[in-house]
């Protein structure tokens, strides 16, 4: 186990140094002068300059690139030309609803769809089957922008129902920060007016990032138990007279799980990305809409570090969906 979670790590840096060399290299031949924005439309060509040598875009492509690692070796992630901070520190800031936001969304998918699937699986070709099918595909076809809109217009808008967009509403106090998860620190603190208004808040992004995530682990969660149940553990367990109950619930959904958490582990890698689009539309001050607001102003040194905290996420997560599959079936063996 030791061993195989070092060379998993070992991969995990392999695959950083790859994908920030492909992240750097992109953003430099991207068009837009970040110098340029910086100092402003009046800015002289005096002005433009004391920019990029402030911010070394003056040097060569190469000793940019070396400098960039030497920074990332003592945990330096560059300075944003827009914010003026450095890029740590606002990650720092803005990574907490961030991560709020994918747990819930996430925790609020696996709920729903592991339940939903195995009564589809036990329920075949029902209502409920066809019903839960026809939401599956929905849920990979539309568009989230679109989704996350209609919300908008019907439940905030119109009904007024849930808040439009926000972490919190605009007279209400954060918690204390202990984990900067505002859900989080208000039970913790025991403030449940906070806890109601954040949670109303998180809802509809919530919803609108989980909806894709959803179908997806129906369908896989289905497909398996459907799979499982047809075999002949299964069949003899219910024919030595064990209760339908226990053989779904203790036996086909452990051995159905192995392959929905595959779907999880990679589902929440793919949330994180697409927080971009949702927390644009919802105003959620995340990384997601640091990226966008960053990348408008040609600013890279956040799009890098932003990009390079998502794939640290995706491949930390997907090593713990790993570890798990030695939990749910002991014949896993890791080498």
């Amino acid at each position: 186990m030791k061993r195989y979670i070092i060379k998993r790590l070992l991969l995990i840096f392999l695959t950083l140094f790859g994908l920030i060399t492909v992240v750097f290299l992109i953003s430099r031949v991207a068009p837009g002068d970040p110098a340029r924005l910086a100092a402003g439309p009046d800015a002289t060509e005096e002005m433009v300059e004391v920019m990029r040598k402030e911010f070394g875009l003056d040097r060569p492509l190469i000793v940019q690139y070396l400098s960039y690692f030497k920074g990332l070796a003592s945990g330096n992630l560059g300075r944003s030309i827009r914010t003026r901070h450095n890029v740590i520190d606002d990650l720092v800031q803005f990574f907490p609803a961030t991560f709020e936001l994918t747990v819930f969304s996430l925790l609020l998918a696996v709920v729903l769809a592991i339940p939903l699937g195995v009564l589809c699986a036990v329920y075949r070709d029902r209502f409920l089957d066809h019903a839960a099918r026809v939401f599956s595909v929905s849920g990979m076809a539309l568009p989230m922008f679109w989704l996350a809109l209609m919300l908008q217009l019907f439940l905030a808008l119109k009904f007024d129902f849930l808040p439009l967009g926000g972490r919190l509403g605009l007279l209400t106090e954060p918690p204390t920060k202990i984990t900067h998860l505002y859900l989080v620190d208000s039970l913790l603190t025991g403030n449940w007016a906070v806890f109601k208004d954040a949670l109303r808040h998180i809802l509809l992004p919530a919803f609108v990032l989980c909806f894709p995530a959803l179908a997806s682990i129906i369908r896989v969660n289905r497909a398996e138990m459907l799979e499982v149940l047809s075999r002949d553990f299964i069949v003899s367990a219910r024919a030595h007279g064990i209760s339908k109950i226990r053989t779904i619930g203790q036996y086909a959904l452990k051995n159905a799980l192995i392959p929905t958490m595959t779907m999880i582990g990679l589902r929440y890698g793919w949330m994180l990305g697409g927080t971009i689009l949702v927390e644009t539309v919802f105003d959620w001050p995340g990384i997601g809409l640091y990226a966008v607001q960053s990348a408008v102003y040609s600013d890279f040194q956040p799009i890098i570090g932003v990009t390079l905290l998502i794939g640290i996420n995706f491949m930390v997560a997907n090593l713990i969906i790993d570890l798990i599959y030695g939990i749910l079936d002991p014949r896993v063996r890791y080498e």
